[in-house]
């Protein structure tokens, strides 16, 4: 007897809202991040790349592509995006996050976004900027680590583990007093230092080793960093006076990298919790993509939305890891190479001309 023979169903489609034209640029910043025009610059950017070559009529848009990039990087949570009525399963939106994603980290992206000053009147510019904050000059921007809290990998995974016992990726970042990135290093492991991760940068190696940047403008960091003639540090035990007064206006200023630090991860929610994706090279992707955002967001001055103004559960909103109690007592931090002599005698100098209100 002949089996029976089966009757293909017919797939069913969800209906795809039009967000882009049915949501004003309010809704839109509130879900995505970004106003209309700005997520159709975002998705100009990779037309080419994420364009699916086929005609069929339910292919995957570029705009929907991006608008579920974004909504992913906005909550962290990718069963939100298929949730949201853009149409994608939940199949469809992480193969489409990760295509996405890899677009936008492409080096030819990202440098559009990431300029860090070399010319005299750039540095200039950012340096006046910064002297507003606490009258310390000569600053271009302020440098820090912020840990990235990831699953646990399957490889190297006792090199993840950072000093408050977590897996993370351990990232640099420099802001200027505007809060724009001017530099993003996102490709350590959290048990690496920070005083590591600037010496292989090309920070160290190239923009400063080379001598790109004029002479008499900074960095500001904290005391985990060397202090050089390009990055200045505060004393460890200041004396009354002129050092006193330096670590006074240093604190002030550095603070712009901790604010920065905080504007990015409450913008992008996905990098205040757990980024559950793997292998790390995606979620370095997902760190340098939300940078490059967050650029985008400062050149069209998009605020960041206040919490009760975010279009997504509250539960989803993540702890912040950086700042949360110890379960476990701290490990002492691995020992720094003496500071070289040179950079602690310019400081002494730089405080003695610029600090000193007797002369």
């Amino acid at each position: 007897m002949a089996a029976p023979m089966r009757i293909r169903q017919p797939r069913n489609f969800r209906d795809r809202k039009d967000v882009l034209n049915e949501l004003s640029d309010a809704e839109l910043i509130k879900r995505y991040r970004l106003d209309r025009a700005g997520i159709m610059l975002v998705t100009d950017l990779v037309r080419e790349r994420i364009t699916n070559q086929t005609e069929r009529s339910r292919a995957v848009t570029p705009e929907m592509k991006v608008l579920v990039t974004l909504r992913y990087l906005a909550t962290g949570k990718m069963q939100l995006c298929s949730g949201d009525d853009l149409g994608p399963s939940q199949q469809t939106v992480s193969r489409v996050i990760t295509e996405t994603l890899f677009a936008l980290s492409r080096n030819e992206i990202l440098s559009q976004y990431f300029k860090f000053p070399v010319t005299l009147e750039n540095c200039h510019t950012k340096a006046v900027d910064f002297q507003q904050i606490a009258g310390f000059p000569g600053v271009i921007g302020t440098i820090d680590g912020t840990h990235v809290r990831i699953t646990a990998p399957k490889e190297f995974e006792a090199e993840y583990v950072n000093r408050k016992r977590y897996h993370s990726i351990n990232v640099q970042v420099v802001f200027d007093a505007t809060y724009r990135i001017l530099d993003i290093v996102a490709r350590w492991p959290g048990s690496v230092h920070d005083a590591r991760i600037l010496r292989e940068s090309s920070l160290n190696q190239v923009v400063f080793g080379r001598g790109m940047v004029p002479d008499g403008y900074h960095l500001l960091g904290d005391s985990g960093y060397p202090c050089k003639k390009w990055l200045l540090t505060p004393y460890l035990r200041p004396q009354p006076g002129p050092q006193s007064d330096y670590n006074r206006a240093h604190k002030k200023t550095r603070n712009v990298v901790e604010r920065g630090i905080g504007q990015l991860k409450r913008r992008f929610h996905v990098l205040h919790g757990e980024i559950r994706v793997t292998p790390t090279a995606k979620v370095c992707q997902i760190i340098k993509v939300c940078a490059m955002l967050h650029n985008i967001c400062k050149d069209r001055n998009i605020r960041i939305p206040a919490p009760e103004d975010i279009d997504e559960p509250a539960e989803d909103i993540e702890e912040d890891y950086d700042n949360a109690p110890l379960a476990v007592q701290q490990p002492p931090l691995p020992p720094v190479a003496p500071r070289p002599r040179e950079g602690l005698l310019y400081r002494d100098e730089f405080v003695n001309l610029h600090f000193d209100n007797d002369e």
